[in-house]
């Protein structure tokens, strides 16, 4: 019993010994860090957030530091990966965004923006039992024995409150039960 008070005081000690230090090195490091990111980036939210997730990435690993003088040089390295990463993934997203411009698409696919508004609306007013269920089942698309269960009803409750759902969605969006 004796023993584990000691251990106890011990790895507290620890833990407040590596928090403290921790809280040193995003002292000495943070400005720089930011600096060298916002040089990268040219923006001065998105050089926050790489610092910030430079430094949970590398607090992580300090166990493994085995020079402390080597902290700087690892954290400008993950900033400049960081940052090319971030670049790369919107490079891709341009390219889609750029490809899916030049596809021609049909005046029969393109959904009127007043008629999506109007959608979400009536969305937003289904009880949340039905809201629920047309989330689940258009939304996130999973098969009804998964979406009953997180709904905690049974399979044909659920589908009772997808077709009431879309019933109420048809009738408030477009107009009538039939449409």
């Amino acid at each position: 019993m004796r023993g584990d008070s000691n251990v106890r005081v011990e790895t507290e000690a620890a833990l407040e010994t590596h928090a403290s230090s921790r809280a040193e090195l995003y002292r000495r490091h943070a400005p720089d860090a930011l600096r060298l990111a916002y040089l990268l980036t040219g923006n001065h939210a998105l050089a926050e957030d790489l610092v910030q997730e430079a430094f949970v990435r590398l607090f992580g690993r300090l166990i493994h530091l085995r020079n402390a003088d080597s902290f700087g040089p690892y954290l400008r390295r993950t900033i400049v990966n960081l940052s090319r990463m971030h670049f790369r993934r919107a490079r891709v997203e341009r390219a889609y965004l750029h490809r899916q411009a030049q596809q021609p698409i049909n005046e029969g696919q393109r959904l009127d923006v007043d008629m999506r508004e109007d959608l979400w609306q009536a969305l937003l007013r289904l009880p949340g039992r039905q809201r629920a269920a047309i989330v689940l089942h258009f939304y996130e698309d999973i098969s009804e024995e998964q979406a009953s269960e997180i709904l905690r009803c049974r399979p044909g409750t659920y589908r009772s409150l997808v077709s009431r759902g879309i019933a109420h969605l048809r009738e408030a969006v477009l107009g009538g039960p039939d449409a």
